[in-house]
């Protein structure tokens, strides 16, 4: 099974970007894939963005993974 991620663009630099997954979690992602911009939200897998995601989809997203992380910890 293949998971994908959702995440904000922070800073962009060529073809590199650091993104926020939430929770204070960052890191640097490849976004030669999408035609994605600052404050964007993609789609994140192995290290790749994949897709651009509109903001309350993505918001909705990681509101979920949010609650399983938090069922998983109890």
């Amino acid at each position: 099974m293949c998971l994908a991620i959702p995440a904000r663009i922070l800073e962009i630099r060529e073809n590199k970007a650091q993104v926020d997954f939430g929770g204070g979690v960052s890191r640097e992602v490849n976004v030669m894939l999408v035609d994605a911009k600052v404050g964007d939200y993609v789609l994140v897998h192995a290290g790749y963005a994949i897709q651009v995601l509109d903001k309350k989809e993505a918001k909705e997203t990681l509101k979920l993974w949010e609650e399983i992380l938090r069922l998983e910890k109890s």
